[in-house]
């Protein structure tokens, strides 16, 4: 597995990040076992880098994590582990009144770095990122709450997720630690960050963009999917031309289309099915080329650029 060394940190990643919001599948028996299989299949298959959110699976995919390493516990230094918060769901039984809302402010992040620690079993996280930008987030107070967690030993690094630029530079102007990543929704159906200053601020400031859903429009439907059927036809048989090129899979193409981008960007896999855990290694060794990054952007398009 390459590696990538994460800037303004020490921390050297998989290029390939695992993604864990899935493993815990309906919380069956059969699912977690399956879960804890797949956790192993990356780590073997050279993925040190672990993706987490206190929501994912209502807590139980960190929890079923946290039980491998109880179970494993000399794991937990051969792994970065990553976990995000600020995403609050509708919660009936708490309050009917409050809708799914984001929230920054100190005491809910606290709280929940607190329940995912202990939902992983762990006593820090290796990086701590704002799962959604909450539009009433008072920068002052999180920049406060980044020094406390970084003071108490409880977050080593820090970073965002789905942050527009002005957002970024919004926090990074108040914050006395680097943001490391911006994790952002890159696939062959949403390219906002080609188009938004997402990617070109990455490279100017060092910040490792990290792709969430990079198989959308591919593998599965693109979230909020606009793509006609004449526009998925033209993508399929572009795929269909280059994975016969390359000798690979078309969504193996696709995980190579992002990796040529010079930010760097590093997919986040998120399937638990072991073969394809240790098939999207294959994208890593393609040559892929600039002419064909062009043609399926083209077949995207339905046009070539201007």
């Amino acid at each position: 597995m390459k590696k990538i060394s994460i800037a303004h940190s020490d921390i050297e990643s998989s290029r390939l990040i695992y993604g864990c919001m899935r493993i815990a599948g309906d919380n069956s028996e059969s699912d977690r076992n399956k879960g804890k299989q797949a956790i192993m299949t990356a780590l073997e298959a050279g993925y040190n880098h672990f993706d987490h959110a206190d929501i994912y699976g209502a807590g139980t995919c960190e929890s079923l994590f946290g039980e491998l390493l109880a179970e494993k516990p000399y794991l937990r230094e051969q792994m970065i582990l990553t976990s995000k918060a600020g995403i609050r769901p509708r919660n009936n039984d708490q309050d009917s009144y409050a809708p799914t809302r984001y929230d920054f402010s100190q005491r809910y992040l606290m709280k929940s770095v607190e329940g995912s620690l202990l939902r992983l079993n762990t006593d820090h996280l290796d990086m701590f990122l704002l799962h959604r930008p909450d539009y009433l987030f008072d920068v002052e107070e999180v920049a406060d709450t980044f020094a406390l967690l970084k003071a108490s030993g409880k977050v080593k690094h820090f970073g965002v997720s789905n942050f527009k630029p002005s957002q970024f530079e919004l926090l990074k102007s108040k914050v006395s630690m680097p943001l490391l990543v911006n994790q952002v929704e890159i696939n062959i159906h949403n390219i906002d960050t080609l188009l938004d200053g997402t990617l070109d601020q990455c490279q100017q400031h060092g910040i490792t963009p990290i792709a969430w859903c990079p198989l959308g429009g591919v593998a599965y439907s693109a979230w909020g999917n606009t793509f006609s059927a004449d526009d998925e036809q033209r993508i399929e048989n572009e795929l269909a031309k280059q994975g016969e090129k390359y000798g690979c899979a078309p969504w193996q193409v696709i995980l190579a289309w992002l990796l040529k981008h010079p930010a760097n960007i590093c997919p986040i896999i998120g399937s638990t099915t072991p073969e394809r855990i240790i098939a999207a290694k294959k994208a890593l060794t393609l040559d892929y080329s600039r002419e064909d990054w062009y043609r399926l952007l083209e077949a995207r398009n339905g046009q070539s650029v201007p």
